[in-house]
């Protein structure tokens, strides 16, 4: 049953907080991991037996919507961009590919952005190609793409499909024409609605929407109307994200007026009423921000407590590490997290001097695998069994975590949590404020080790 919340709850939980697609979060991470280690751990994943997850990253993007955090470059549709990027982004894949020294199976491959369908028809082809070569791909795990309805067209669309995409995820937020305009992204319902039947009849195995709540203009009736035609559809996934207003950090947010935007209670009740069309509509809610149809593969993984969280969101899971490709991208392989150059002519510069073009880091320590398990745990599954913490880590939970006992006990009395001896579980109110709880659990934060400042939980 969804918990009623007042004003006076959300306003008490509506803080600064980390998203924690990651744990150690990306604003920790620090320049003295670079190429040097990346090659270590690259040579060290080669010799091991792991399979892999593969994510490419596209920056470009036509026009900028204003609510947008994601690491994108403004082009004109021009071949040259997509060219010249592609010439770069192989010499980082042969790097890679070099310093690996063994085919690896690839288990869940994906392109975003930016916009992936930026490139042409021959540029995808080429990219996918230049990857079928180097890596054994999966084509019974996940290959999914990002694209944009505004931009794609059916023959790009045959294209990826001939090529061995069978997950397309597509980017909709929000069908209100006032909405829309105020984020600069118009789409029509009936252009979403056009290539997501294409993608149907052409016989993809799952096709995703994206939906954002928080933005200007939105209503709880407005948005429930959005909702109503997204379930029309039935669309195997929808990840309802929170938008993100960081203006201090995205700069072009400053275009949105703030007075526009919902307030902290009206967004988490335009959430909350989503969240219930949904799943008196056959989707199961997945951990914090997920549906599912509830024969998906996603809603199964957590029902069986196989999610997975990355910068890509909630997902199964099927590879051991992972590894990105292009400007700005991330991967983790073993114990360590590396993020690609941000600045185009960075990433261009390492890779013309022949370096793998990593910008920061963190190698993880012992401390920083466990609380990361605990994490990724509340996150995940919403609970944590502390005899399976003993037995992966040789440590008595309530022992090694004797400094956040009084996070937990604060979080039991405002009615977040439920413990016992053997099992924490969050309740339906903490589902909601799941990032509160996991804040205790982040020493970086606890010890003010944090400089970034990060947006709202509500």
């Amino acid at each position: 049953m969804l918990p009623t919340i007042d004003k006076e709850t959300v306003l008490k939980f509506d803080v600064p907080g980390p998203r924690y697609t990651s744990y150690p979060t990306a604003p920790v991470w620090t320049e003295d991991v670079g190429a040097d280690v990346y090659r270590e751990k690259l040579t060290a994943f080669g010799k091991s037996d792991k399979t892999l997850s593969l994510y490419i990253h596209i920056p470009f993007c036509e026009s900028m919507c204003s609510y947008c955090a994601c690491n994108v470059i403004i082009r004109r549709h021009e071949d040259k961009y997509g060219e010249e990027y592609l010439r770069y982004l192989f010499k980082e894949l042969d790097l890679v590919r070099e310093q690996i020294g063994s085919r690896k199976r690839i288990r869940q491959f994906h392109w975003g952005g930016g916009t992936p369908t930026f490139l042409n028809e021959s540029q995808i082809e080429r990219l996918f190609n230049k990857v079928h070569d180097a890596f054994d791909i999966d084509y019974d795990g996940e290959v999914a793409i990002e694209i944009d309805p505004r931009t794609i067209d059916k023959s790009k669309i045959r294209t990826l499909k001939s090529l061995g995409f069978n997950r397309i995820s597509m980017g909709v937020q929000d069908f209100d024409l006032r909405v829309q305009k105020a984020v600069n992204r118009i789409q029509s319902y009936y252009v979403v609605r056009e290539y997501y039947d294409f993608c149907r009849a052409l016989g993809f195995g799952s096709v995703n929407f994206d939906l954002i709540y928080g933005l200007p203009y939105q209503t709880v009736r407005s948005f429930e109307d959005t909702v109503h035609d997204v379930i029309a559809m039935r669309p195997d996934r929808v990840a309802l994200y929170s938008f993100a207003y960081v203006p201090w950090l995205k700069k072009h947010q400053n275009k949105i007026d703030q007075q526009n935007l919902p307030d902290s209670e009206h967004k988490i009740d335009i959430f909350l009423k989503a969240r219930e069309r949904f799943t008196l509509n056959g989707y199961l809610a997945i951990a914090m921000d997920h549906f599912a149809l509830k024969e998906d593969e996603l809603a199964k993984a957590f029902l069986q407590d196989r999610l997975y969280r990355n910068f890509m969101g909630y997902t199964v899971k099927p590879a051991d590490e992972y590894i990105g490709l292009g400007l700005t991208s991330i991967g983790f392989l073993e114990n360590t997290f590396i993020q690609n150059e941000k600045i185009i002519g960075k990433y261009f510069a390492a890779l013309d001097e022949g370096r793998l073009p990593v910008e920061r880091g963190m190698v993880l320590n012992e401390d920083d695998r466990i609380r990361q398990y605990t994490i990724s745990g509340l996150m995940c599954h919403f609970r944590l069994d502390k005899s399976q913490f003993r037995e992966r880590f040789g440590h008595a939970f309530d022992d090694y975590y004797a400094a956040e006992q009084g996070h937990l006990l604060k979080c039991q009395e405002e009615g977040l949590l439920e413990s016992n001896n053997h099992v924490i579980k969050v309740t339906e109110l903490g589902k909601l404020f799941i990032r509160n709880i996991c804040m205790g659990f982040d020493h970086y934060l606890q010890q003010r080790k944090v400089a970034a400042r990060f947006s709202r939980t509500v």
